[in-house]
């Protein structure tokens, strides 16, 4: 149902009511979308503004954590905040309606304001956010060797994969702390290679990641 949608006619919610069901957003980074599911029927597209490659917004599934009105210019007039673990993230309005389409923002989702004036009350604390698109592709680098005390979506990939072979038992929130880093150094000797804790092109194939 979620990736039907992704390639239907963009659909905007200026003349829509309020959604009546069960409320989930999905964030399309590969398109610049914010769309709007009510009982995991689609029912409203936004464009969106994402983060720049330097500074990537958070793939993965969170949940709205706090709401608040007129943050300041920056933010427009409405946010709605995620509970990413390495950062503050939200989704808001923006004084740079120009950048509604592009990379532009440090890591958060910048919409028209008269679009997240339409959004913002249909949304409750709890509401499952999900952002789909491809972390190591999308982050500055790309493929980047990562070590102790880094912090990104990459990461959360990383490790939900050291969990599934048993060499981790976190969560996977996105912080490179000793937990992961023991996780790396078990992957490392199960493979028979260096245990320095920190994760390369080599630790990449062994998680299946890259051929």
């Amino acid at each position: 149902m979620f990736i039907s949608l992704i390639f239907s006619p963009l659909v905007l919610a200026q003349e829509k009511k309020a959604p009546q069901g069960e409320i989930t957003l999905l964030i399309d980074t590969f398109r610049f979308r914010l769309i709007v599911f009510d009982d995991q029927e689609p029912y409203a597209q936004f464009p969106v503004a994402i983060g720049k490659a330097r500074t990537p917004s958070p793939i993965g599934h969170w949940k709205i954590i706090n709401k608040g009105v007129n943050w300041g210019s920056g933010f427009g007039t409405r946010w709605l905040g995620l509970n990413v673990p390495w950062g503050i993230y939200g989704i808001h309005g923006t004084n740079k309606p120009g950048s509604i389409g592009t990379m532009a923002s440090q890591g958060c989702f910048r919409m028209f304001n008269h679009h997240v004036e339409i959004l913002y009350p249909w949304i409750k604390i709890g509401t499952p956010v999900i952002v789909i698109g491809n972390p190591f592709s999308y982050q500055s680098g790309g493929m980047k060797n990562l070590k102790p005390g880094d912090k990104n979506s990459a990461l959360t990939l990383i490790q939900e994969k050291l969990w599934r072979r048993g060499f981790y038992d976190g969560s996977a929130d996105g912080i490179f702390g000793r937990g992961t880093k023991k996780g790396v150094q078990q992957l490392q000797k199960a493979h028979g290679l260096p245990i320095t804790g920190n994760l390369g092109q080599i630790e990449y194939r062994c998680l299946g990641i890259i051929n």
